[in-house]
């Protein structure tokens, strides 16, 4: 089957949920890897959201973290303060899975503003629960399109913390978990390089070179010593995640390119 790079990116996050594991998602690109890991590889993982579910399985995607498909579908459903103090901040919580407008070579994001804070080119949706995520689960997963304005060499602003200024800056700043552990794109797999914790090539996905990817990062981007090649979606993982696409369309009344 013939597939798109975003259809590559989100079948290569979804890949990286183990199963059985509890995941802290966020809305948009995570949601949909994360709930496409659910219907394919793993079956068994717990997903929640801020606003209180615990263990939502959507049949279609959410519009946002206030979307009733998800305490619908949820196991249970708690205080919005039981997810972060005691899931999230408790370490209860094995992955984080953020989306970002911006990020830099140690996996800081910036989701606030473009530009100057006081006078920004684009103010960007903020926060939410990202800074927390990014701080307190055990590891974070990072998904988001590649391009030299997505992945810059100096952040506009630090919104969510990942490997700080790389090394022992993390455990210097005193934040638990081994922060960002894997950046997925449309175009590779990046992973924190052991030690300066500075995020390098480790994987491609099928067709893209090199230079394509040299090209859409705004730092001296580094390839590890043996770059792999992402394994082509399956027809199983297209279909299923071409289905939830599909049905989140129709149930929010938008073309399925939108979903």
């Amino acid at each position: 089957m013939t597939y798109t790079t975003n259809e590559m990116m989100t079948v290569a996050a979804a890949r990286r949920l183990k199963n059985g594991s509890v995941c802290f998602v966020g809305i948009g690109l995570p949601s949909k890897a994360a709930n496409l890991a659910r219907l394919t590889s793993s079956p068994d993982v717990v997903l929640i959201y801020e606003s209180g579910p615990i263990g939502a399985k959507p049949s279609v995607l959410p519009l946002s973290i206030g979307d009733g498909e998800l305490a619908e579908t949820a196991d249970t459903v708690v205080p919005t303060g039981e997810i972060f103090r005691y899931w999230l901040q408790g370490g209860r919580i094995d992955v984080g899975f953020l989306g970002a407008a911006q990020v830099d070579r140690f996996g800081n994001i910036n989701t606030t503003v473009v530009g100057d804070y006081f006078s920004p080119k684009v103010r960007l949706p903020g926060a939410g629960g990202a800074p927390e995520i990014a701080g307190s689960a055990k590891s974070v997963l990072i998904i988001l399109k590649q391009s030299a304005r997505s992945f810059v060499d100096k952040l506009d602003f630090i919104t969510s913390v990942g490997h700080g200024e790389g090394g022992d800056s993390r455990k210097r700043l005193g934040l638990p978990g081994a922060g960002p552990v894997g950046i997925i794109t449309d175009l590779c797999i990046m992973e924190p390089e052991e030690g300066t914790h500075e995020f390098v090539v480790t994987a491609l996905h099928p067709g893209v070179t090199r230079e394509q990817v040299v090209a859409a990062t705004g730092w001296a981007i580094r390839f590890a010593d043996d770059v792999a090649t992402s394994a082509e979606p399956s027809e199983v993982e297209l279909t299923a995640l071409r289905d939830l696409e599909a049905r989140t369309a129709a149930a929010h009344g938008q073309a399925p390119g939108e979903a």
